[in-house]
This record gives structure tokens, C-alpha cells and sequence, in this order.
């Protein structure tokens, strides 16, 4: 037989006869690169190192450097994890047990549930596994066969698998002689590769994702090339679990969210309330200097509307149940882009009137599963910070450049000096899931990259992520300790002018449809409220504090002055507290502390006869004492300057 034909990255060409391995190659390269290769790449497939090439093509072979390694090493774990489960508890039944972005889980099918304590065993179990230097090996099956096999085995989920998704003839992995799993793989070679991994909690989850299925357990996991890298990660996981907005949320009772009313609808408190207009206030005044018209939409209206604006099409799983009222059906809006259609369509217009930018804080309503809300980060009630501009096809690359310009500044004012941009395109129309020709989609790629350009951003092309009216630009800021959050977005859209016959008087008297762009900077405002609570670990910058001062009299006897300075304070525009409670001063500094104010003013008798206060800074301790005008006049130029702290 002839021999077959393996090109290399570098271009160089290997002759190797039939059956030999993406390992066999690696070895013939270098030992080295056969001790540290995790998975192959043939002609762009990943492939298992062990698994024959029978035809010419291109190979990589992929370390610990490549991402996709690390998809497959985290695959591989899941695999182990799923292994020791039915080591320790045969009757256990195997759902799914993909790799994930940090790690993997495993979905099970058991009548008791797992416990922490299960969970320590289950983690020492793979340990021990992973000591056997078990091979992972992929086997080939008739689809006919195996239906019968996993049958037997009395497994009925990888039985419903196999009958949805497996091709007539389908692979299989073993893990030693005792574990095997219906898969499309590829895997490690074994597990001694298996370096570094933890189980981290336990979870419901209900089959495939539908609440109308059963629900199973979900054990999560984490898994790592090396020791320092896993730890390293686990080090940020603690931070992040101080930092969660939640529990944050609750100590410095920000907002709640009650069982009465029902999940994923947010009651802000006072103290929350206070932050929540310092967002608001920057954000509608930021519109009327960028030449955005403020506009307010209903939270309800004929659910026609959402027909004609395709919503009622392409986005009813995520929304209400429609209300049936005297005269129609009326919708919760999850969107506020119909209203301001239903604005600007209000009017003729010229293209002189064009660019109309009309800006609203509109609350939503979208359904979210019971089982998918989390705080403040995904809620079924939201208010988005929303803009539609309407423009003609010259200015639509100054309008894009404009918005990016606004979200960058967003990103700053709040403190965020970090973030990556990524452009979300269509597949050229191979799919049908795209409205629109490849011209409009040319025109629409080609101003989101060339705004990009214009700005020096450099943005990740995402392929076939676009939504189906365009494409867009998602900004993902860079929080305090690393993470990446999705916040503002810029889409475009010639979809929804078209459905709502949009016009404008063009320059030849003529009668045009105007390009749209739809854009987010905060996202919604729970969202970005959440995500600045866990950047900042609730001490917030002090233009932001819901408290900026604490005024604490040493004693009783201060308690004049102190109500004298605390009411010049708030005659300055300074949000202050007076703790005037019979307690030691201590006492009160560190329920302020605790409270993350930013200044603590203590007044002891010295203070009051000099008409000073003794300045406490929550990070930097005792600033010493200085004249209460002097205070007044910092505080002010701090909270005027919007210092991030």
C-alpha cells in the first residue's frame, strides 16, 4: 500500500505508510514534543494521538500551549471524574459531561444526592484512578449495536443520546477495562496527563437543559496543566466568592431580591437606590452632551407590534406570557427598540433631521429560567441603558465610531481601564439564518472594522455569532482581579427599518430607508451594578459611596458640633451619616469600616474647639486633622473629579 502524505505546520512533508499515529510522528520529531503532546489537529479536526491516519493531510500536534489542549484535557477529566462516580456508586446513571471555560462538569442520574463529603471521596477516587495509568481508547460501534449495548448496560440517557445524535457508526472511549462512554472524544492518550484537578461543588441540573425533564446532579470541576496554575486559579475563585455581588449586596443592604414578588426581579434599598442614580444621572446627562434625545417608551404594548418587529418570531422563548385585555393582546416589552421606531416613525423626516439618536433607561422584561437567574447578573426585570440611531449610509461608520467612543469613555469614568473588543459576523449566508444580502452585510462588517481602525482598536473577528438583522461590536471589560465581563454592544441593523417601511427624504426628493444601530454601553444597569459591586468589593469610589462621610463624636459632649458638621456636609452636596449612638468610638470606626465609607470624620474635644475634624480614610488609615472647610472643599473636588479610589 503507499504510503500517505503528513504535512507539518511549517510546510515540510513526511511520508508514512497507513495506520501510523499523530504520536508515531511526534517521536519521529522530537522526544520532547511526543512527552509534551496532549492532542493532534488533522486538517483542522481534532484527533486523538493514538488514533490512525489512513488518508494524506495536514497535522499539528498540540501541547499545553494551545488552547484547544486544554478543551480536551478538561474533556479527558470529566471522563475520570465520571469513572469514580461509578467506582464508589454503581447505581449511579451517566448524563453529559462536556469541558467548560476554567474547567468541566458531569451530570448524574442518582436517587440519593451527592454531599460534600461524597464530593472529597469522589476527588480521591480520581486520584487514585489517575494513578493506574489507565488508556483513554477509542473504539468504533454500530449504531444498531450499541443502542442494544447501552441498553443493556441500563444506561437511558446516553441510549436517548445515541438515538438523536450518533451516526451509524460512532466512537466510544474506554477508560481501563471497567469505564466506557458514548463520545465523540478526541482524548488524552491516558491519565498520567492528568495533572492537576479539583472538584468544586455540586449542583441541580435538569436533562438537556428543559425544567420539564429530570432533574439531575451536576458535579463542577476544575482542571489545569500544572499545580501553580490550578492554584492560581483557585486563589482567584476565593477572591471572586468575596467579591460577590450578593453577599456584598446583603451586608450593606444595597438591594434584595424578595420570594414574594418572585425570582430574578430586583428591589434596590435606599443605600442601593443612591448608587443606582449616580449611574443613571451620569449616563442621561452623558446622552444630551453626545446629541441624544431622551425619550420614554410603555412598558406594555399590543403584542402586533412584536409581530410586525419579528420578535414575536425569532424571540418568543424568552418572552411573557402575552395578557389578553378588551381590545388585544398586549406584551411585556423585552425590548425597547419597536418604541423608538414607533418615535421616529412618528414624523417625517428629512436628512436633515438624520442622525436622530434617540436614548432611553427603559426597563425590560424577558423570561429567564427559574434555574439560569443569578443575582443581578441575569434577571427577568432589567433596565437597559438603550439608544437607536437612525442615519443615512455615509454617516453610519461616525455613528459607530461615536458610540465607541462613548463606551470607552463609560468604561473610564467608572474605572475600568481594560477591555477587549470582538466583532460578531455572519457565515456569508451558507446557513439562511442571516437576514439580508451579502452586500448589506459587506456594508455593515465593513463599518464596524473600519470604525474599529479609526479608534486603534483592536477587535477578534468572532465568526457566524452576529445576530440575525446584523452584525455587532461586543466591548468585555477587565474587571480589578482579571475577569473578562460582557458589557456594551453596537449592532447594526437594516432589518427592523425595512420591517417598519422607515423613510427619509433624501437630497434627490426621493424617499429612503435609514440604517439603524442599535447600542448598550452599560448593558443594563443591574448588570453593570452587580459587575462594579464585585470590581470594587463594594468600596466604591466616593462620588459613587452611598455614604461618602461618617461623622463619629468621640462622646456625647461632641454631639452638637458633630451635627453641625455633619449638616454642612450635606448642605455641600456630601452624603453623610452622623453616628451620634452612646458607643465607643471604636466601635463606630468599625461599623463604618465595615460599611466601606469612604471618610470617617472623628471629633473628639479638640476637634470641636478648633473647628476641624480628624479625617480617617477607610484604605489609608488616619489622614490627621484639618479645618472643616478644607475637608469640605477635598471631598467635593474628589467627588466632582469621579476618582476611581
Amino acid at each position: 500500500m503507499s504510503e500517505i502524505q503528513v504535512t507539518l505546520p511549517d510546510g515540510s512533508v513526511r511520508q508514512a505508510p497507513p495506520g501510523t499515529t499523530p504520536l508515531d510522528i511526534a517521536r519521529q520529531i522530537s522526544p520532547r514534543l511526543a512527552d509534551a503532546a496532549i492532542v493532534a489537529k488533522v486538517d483542522g479536526n481534532l484527533y486523538d494521538l493514538n488514533r490512525p491516519l489512513e488518508a494524506d493531510g495536514a497535522l499539528q500536534i498540540l501541547t499545553s500551549k494551545d488552547p484547544d489542549a486544554l478543551y480536551v484535557y478538561r474533556h479527558s477529566t470529566a471522563h475520570l471524574c465520571a469513572a469514580a462516580v461509578l467506582e464508589l456508586f454503581p447505581e449511579t446513571k451517566l448524563g453529559i459531561g462536556p469541558p467548560i471555560e476554567n474547567g468541566f462538569y458531569y451530570d448524574f442520574d442518582r436517587p440519593t444526592p451527592f454531599t460534600p463529603e461524597d464530593l472529597a471521596k469522589i476527588e480521591a477516587k480520581m486520584e487514585e484512578i489517575q494513578g493506574r495509568n489507565l488508556t483513554f481508547e477509542r473504539k468504533l460501534i454500530a449504531k444498531s449495536e450499541g443502542l442494544k449495548k447501552y441498553e443493556a448496560m441500563d444506561e437511558p440517557m446516553k441510549v436517548e443520546l445515541i438515538t438523536e445524535r450518533a451516526d451509524d457508526i460512532f466512537s466510544e472511549y474506554t477508560l481501563g477495562p471497567d469505564f466506557i462512554d458514548f463520545c465523540r472524544g478526541p482524548h488524552v492518550t491516558d491519565t498520567s496527563k492528568l495533572k492537576a484537578f479539583k472538584l468544586l461543588s455540586i449542583a441541580g441540573a435538569y436533562w438537556k437543559g428543559d425544567e420539564k425533564n429530570k432533574q439531575l446532579q451536576r458535579i463542577y470541576g476544575t482542571a489545569w496543566f500544572t499545580k501553580k496554575e490550578q492554584d492560581e486559579y483557585l486563589a482567584r475563585l476565593e477572591e471572586a466568592k468575596k467579591r460577590d455581588h450578593r453577599k456584598i449586596g446583603q451586608d450593606l443592604d444595597l438591594f434584595s431580591i424578595q420570594e414574594l414578588a418572585g425570582p430574578g426581579l430586583i428591589f434596590f434599598h435606599p443605600k442601593g437606590g443612591i448608587i443606582r442614580k449616580q449611574l443613571e444621572d451620569w449616563m442621561r446627562d452623558a446622552y444630551l452632551k453626545r446629541g441624544y434625545s431622551l425619550v420614554y417608551t410603555p412598558h406594555v404594548m399590543r403584542h402586533d407590534l412584536w409581530k410586525t418587529s419579528g420578535h414575536a418570531n425569532f424571540y418568543s422563548q424568552n418572552m411573557f406570557t402575552p395578557m389578553e385585555l378588551d381590545d388585544a393582546e398586549y406584551q411585556l416589552k423585552p425590548m425597547n427598540c419597536p418604541g423608538h421606531i414607533l418615535i421616529y416613525r412618528a414624523g417625517q423626516k428629512s436628512y436633515r433631521d438624520l442622525p436622530v439618536r434617540l436614548g432611553e433607561l427603559g426597563t425590560v422584561y424577558r423570561y429567564e429560567r427559574s434555574g439560569t437567574m443569578h443575582g443581578l447578573l441575569r434577571v427577568r426585570g432589567f433596565t437597559q441603558d438603550d439608544a437607536h440611531i437612525f442615519c443615512t449610509p455615509d454617516q453610519i461608520e461616525d455613528e459607530i465610531v461615536n458610540c465607541l467612543d462613548f463606551a470607552a469613555d463609560t468604561l473610564r469614568t467608572f474605572g475600568f481601564s481594560d477591555y477587549k473588543a470582538e466583532i460578531s459576523t455572519w457565515d456569508g449566508g451558507a446557513s439562511g439564518k442571516y437576514d439580508g444580502g451579502a452586500h448589506d452585510w459587506e456594508l455593515a462588517e465593513g463599518a464596524l472594522r473600519k470604525a474599529c481602525d479609526r479608534l486603534g482598536i483592536k477587535a477578534a473577528v468572532i465568526p457566524d455569532e452576529a445576530a440575525f438583522y446584523g452584525p455587532k461590536i461586543d466591548i468585555k471589560l477587565v474587571d480589578a482581579i482579571g475577569r473578562l465581563w460582557q458589557l456594551s454592544t453596537v449592532q447594526f441593523d437594516s432589518f427592523l427599518p425595512r420591517r417598519f417601511e422607515l423613510e427619509y427624504i433624501a437630497e434627490d426628493g426621493k424617499k429612503h430607508r435609514p440604517l439603524m444601530v442599535h447600542r448598550a454601553l452599560f448593558g443594563s444597569v443591574e448588570r453593570f451594578f452587580g459587575i462594579l459591586v464585585e470590581h470594587y468589593a463594594g468600596a466604591f469610589p466616593v462620588w459613587l459611596a452611598p455614604v461618602q462621610a461618617a461623622v463619629l463624636p468621640i462622646t456625647d459632649k461632641q454631639t452638637g458640633y458633630a451635627q453641625h458638621v455633619a449638616e454642612t456636609l450635606r448642605q455641600a452636596g456630601v452624603r453623610v451619616h452622623l453616628d451620634d449612638r452612646s458607643e465607643k468610638v471604636n466601635l463606630k470606626i468599625r461599623d463604618a469600616q465595615l460599611q466601606k465609607v469612604p471618610y470617617m470624620l472623628v471629633i473628639g474635644g479638640r476637634e470641636a474647639e478648633a473647628g476641624q475634624v480628624a479625617v480617617r480614610h477607610r484604605k489609608r488609615a488616619d489622614l490627621g486633622a484639618i479645618p472643616l472647610a478644607e475637608f469640605v472643599a477635598t471631598i467635593q473636588a474628589e467627588i466632582a473629579a469621579k476618582t476611581s479610589d
